[in-house]
């Protein structure tokens, strides 16, 4: 018996497409522009990066949509990379998902949240950041242990919240006092391994592009749905920060973005904070933290409603330990859920900011590009497969994909050898494991 079987079909188009516009939009697009404009050092070279990660992450949101209405099942590229290259891919994926990338999404999320959040809360709770993560991933995690249902109106609440207080910010910085000519200004080139720096942070904020196929057991009509959902909400978010980014220069002197919130400047405020007091004044500041993370409280709870459903997908074909399957009265895979809030918890507890986002960018990107490349295998190999979205512009598309996310690794690997450690070092445990454990299991 399929394991979709057991999972309600709950979400419905607006949910589907609310868990792909908000896991994608969190807190990337207000805390990123600072360090890319440290790096960048002009705002025509930072607009340049987000333009550039923000057509890779549709040309791979194109690749995943043509899979989702082939494999509507959950686990989502789990499975896709199970069909494409076998069972120790799909394993290793899976491995990465569980260990890095969900629960370090979930970290980086909540981290952000208590970090906007502090200063307009009490004495006792400000400046206590990671206590507060850590009580958010919590609550939420909690949340998500009832009836997908419930996680997917929440969602949908969450992120038509989001989008309305993100174009506020973007009309406002478009319109307000300004100047034009900040957005053209350029500078000196930073050289192609700054640029893949720029825009591997960039990409951060695309991220999440890749989550609704991992429920797609839960979702209804998926054939139609998905590829609907993930193209659409690529496009959309891609229109949006184009928009407020663009907003941000003509807002704000490259100066005042350079020293916003960000690593080197923890306790100043944000890009979107500085840019909104332009045109709404001192009293922008509490709004816009409380309204930011919502923001990031809604990409989290995107991917802890998704996240979870990997290591579920895996343990049903016998490639993690049973419980990880076990689904609740609500059909909710709780155990998976629980787990996954805990890792996060430690993620919380033992990095920065930057340094988990990092990680958990470059521990994907790694699988976006077979991804990518299961699409070529597949059409080669299962040519009359029924296919309700193909990618346009095949086979272009899916290779001009695989060979710039090969680049963005290997550039990686050289300016940010740490994550890149990270990600390689877990992903080669995770071949020891499956070679000792769960090659016989899969063989059966």
């Amino acid at each position: 018996m399929s394991d979709d079987r057991h999972l309600d079909r709950g979400l419905g188009p607006w949910a589907a497409a609310s868990i792909v516009v908000g896991t994608i939009i969190g807190t990337g697009v207000f805390l990123k522009a600072a360090v890319m404009a440290q790096l960048g050092g002009s705002a025509a070279v930072v607009l340049a990066a987000w333009a550039v990660a923000g057509l890779l992450s549709l040309a791979g949101a194109m690749t995943y949509a043509e899979l989702g209405g082939m494999f509507p099942q959950a686990g989502g590229e789990y499975v896709y990379l199970r069909k494409g290259y076998g069972p120790l891919m799909g394993y290793l994926y899976a491995w990465n998902r569980f260990w890095i990338a969900t629960p370090g999404s979930i970290a980086a999320y909540a981290v952000g949240s208590a970090t906007f959040l502090g200063p307009v809360l009490p004495e006792p709770l400000a400046g206590h950041a990671v206590p507060l993560a850590l009580g958010i991933i919590l609550v939420f995690t909690l949340i998500n242990t009832l009836n997908v249902r419930s996680g997917g109106r929440l969602q949908t609440v969450l992120t038509i919240l989001k989008v309305i207080m993100i174009l506020a910010i973007a009309i406002g910085a478009l319109t307000g006092p300004g100047d034009w000519s900040r957005v053209t200004t350029s500078g000196e080139w930073p050289g192609f391994g700054a640029f893949g720096a720029l825009v591997l942070a960039a990409l951060w904020a695309y991220d999440g592009w890749n989550n609704l196929p991992m429920a797609a057991g839960e979702v209804r009509d998926p054939e139609r749905n998905l590829p609907r959902a993930i193209v659409g909400g690529a496009l959309g978010v891609l229109v949006i920060y184009a928009l407020v980014n663009i907003g941000y220069f003509r807002a704000l002197p490259f100066g005042d973005i350079v020293t916003a919130s960000s690593t080197a400047y923890p306790d100043a405020p944000s890009v979107a904070q500085k840019a909104a007091t332009q045109f709404l004044g001192g009293p922008a500041q509490a709004l816009l933290a409380i309204a930011i993370t919502i923001s990031a409280i809604s990409a989290m709870n995107g991917s802890m409603l998704t996240g979870a459903r990997v290591p579920y997908a895996a343990a049903k074909d016998g490639l993690a330990p049973a419980r990880l399957a076990h689904l609740n009265a609500a059909r909710v895979p709780a155990v998976a859920v629980l787990v996954q809030g805990a890792l996060a918890c430690v993620f919380a507890l033992s990095a920065r900011f930057d340094q988990l986002t990092d990680a958990v960018v470059f521990a994907s990107w790694l699988f976006y590009a077979l991804n990518a490349g299961s699409v070529l295998l597949l059409r080669k190999r299962e040519p009359d497969r029924e296919r309700p979205f193909r990618v346009p512009g095949f086979p272009v598309v899916p290779v001009v994909f695989v060979v710039l996310a090969t680049l963005l690794l290997v550039n990686t690997v050289v300016t940010a050898p740490g994550p890149s450690a990270l990600g390689l070092g877990m992903t080669a445990l995770g071949a020891i494991v499956y070679l000792a454990v769960y090659r016989r299991r899969s063989a059966r």
